[in-house]
């Protein structure tokens, strides 16, 4: 699908009109050519020391290690999931990306033995998906995440009978939308670079807030960031410091981002989150928690968890090199401040000083002290509307709230939003407007502008 659009694009085709602008505007004639499939994007960042580097090979090398329900090394799976390896869902346009073209999903549901159906929101082409409900059969606040996958039936989980939860009434498969009301969707994200974002300074976001404030106000857009002050806490309170990952920036670091995936995603016990989600007795068949330290290990790597070894790897994660400039995407860098699309979308921030995984400790990480974080994100939460609004409350992000998705790497991803609703990226800027939307007049400005524009704006985002 994507490689047709983009020979039209490139042959010069007349573009299909599929949308129409708002009142008094020309309607949407831009196309999205769709991604590249050469990897810009994967590789460990520039000036890694060689014992970072293990470290990275290290983190690399469990991020794509298949969990178990008992027994060996890799042992914890479950008795909830959603997958069974960290690349199974964080693989395009390589190890550390977003939701691949191929669902590992459908796979992953029945393997050895286990008798899960397959949720009408997950397809064979379609996004990996995690769902979390809205409400509690009650009717009170839920908001977590209900697992797709259950170790009923697997040979190694002999004895254990608990079921998947009911997901239907059935919606639209390949968007996620309609369906049962209840139940709100999220895609992986991406970690290309998060490193480097985990290391920009609260004192620099909350500076770029404050910079470009007057042209925000001016646009109609606020945004604040997801800090847990003044009693606004989640469950698990915190520092008071501003986080920074996740749909809603719900999770402080790496770490804490890892450790609540591994039990979330693949119910896996950690030392931040030692507790089954589900402790129905027939289908616990570890010590808690499963994933811990290594005090006998050698070599060095060998002595940390898994958790720890994932968010080495993602931290030192280069960010997507961009696509070389042509005319139509330095006219796109352009036009895409001219309209207002980088009020949210900042181009840069620069990160602090970053300790290194050496001893002394007070000797700095080169390749992460004092960079240039390209991320086009200001990373902080915005009201996006009714349309994109999940009815979701995370920390300080109310239901239609969701963080500046950084763009570096946009161009590669095959689903956007964060319920993967669309592969189109002129979809996904349209989507950006609706009732309550602080992007309501830049999106307007967008199809108030030719589609020359508008397409050079398209390139731009493609070529990230």
């Amino acid at each position: 699908m994507w490689q047709v659009r983009g020979i039209a694009a490139v042959l010069g085709l007349t573009a299909l009109v599929w949308g129409s602008a708002t009142q008094g505007g020309p309607v949407i004639g831009a196309i999205d050519p769709g991604p590249s499939f050469t990897p810009r994007a994967g590789s460990p960042l520039p000036g890694l020391t060689p014992v970072e580097s293990n470290y990275y090979a290290d983190g690399q090398n469990r991020f794509l290690q298949v969990e178990s329900v008992a027994g060996g090394a890799n042992a914890g799976l479950g008795p909830r999931f959603n997958s069974n390896q960290c690349a199974s869902c964080h693989s395009q346009p390589a190890l550390g990306g977003s939701s691949p073209a191929m669902n590992p999903l459908i796979s992953v549901a029945t393997l050895d033995g286990a008798t899960n159906s397959i949720p009408w929101f997950i397809t064979q082409r379609g996004p990996v998906r995690e769902v979390r409900f809205k409400l509690n059969s009650d009717g009170t606040a839920d908001g977590g995440v209900h697992d797709l996958f259950v170790i009923t039936g697997r040979r190694d989980a002999p004895g254990c009978a608990i079921a998947q939860p009911n997901f239907l009434p059935a919606g639209n498969p390949t968007t996620g939308l309609g369906g049962n009301p209840n139940l709100a969707f999220r895609i992986p994200t991406p970690f290309f670079g998060a490193g480097l974002i985990e290391a920009i300074s609260d004192s620099t976001i909350l500076a770029n807030m404050n910079s470009s404030s007057a042209v925000r106000s001016q646009l109609g857009i606020g945004g604040h960031p997801n800090a847990h002050i003044g009693g606004t806490v989640n469950r698990s309170g915190n520092d008071g410091t501003i986080t920074r990952f996740g749909w809603k920036a719900q999770n402080k670091s790496l770490l804490l981002f890892a450790g609540e995936a591994y039990n979330v995603e693949m119910g896996v016990t950690n030392q931040l989150f030692p507790q089954e989600r589900d402790e129905t007795p027939s289908c616990q068949f570890n010590a808690l928690p499963e994933d811990t330290n290594n005090f006998s290990g050698t070599p060095g790597t060998a002595v940390l968890s898994d958790i720890e070894a994932f968010a080495n790897f993602m931290r030192m994660l280069a960010p997507p090199t961009p696509a070389p400039d042509t005319p139509s995407i330095i006219a796109g860098r352009a036009a895409f401040s001219a309209v207002g699309c980088s009020a949210c979308h900042s181009p840069a921030l620069a990160t602090g000083s970053v300790s290194a995984n050496l001893s002394p400790r007070v000797r700095q990480s080169a390749a992460l002290t004092h960079q240039t974080a390209n991320l086009y994100s200001d990373l902080l939460l915005h009201r996006m509307g009714s349309a994109l609004a999940d009815g979701i409350v995370q920390g300080a992000a109310a239901g239609d709230e969701f963080r500046t998705a950084p763009l570096w790497g946009v161009g590669q991803r095959l689903f956007f939003l964060h319920d993967g609703r669309t592969s189109d990226l002129v979809q996904a800027i349209e989507a950006h407007m609706s009732e309550g939307s602080e992007a309501n007049q830049v999106i307007q400005q967008f199809n108030s502008s030719s589609t020359q524009v508008q397409q050079d704006i398209i390139n731009f985002l493609r070529g990230l």
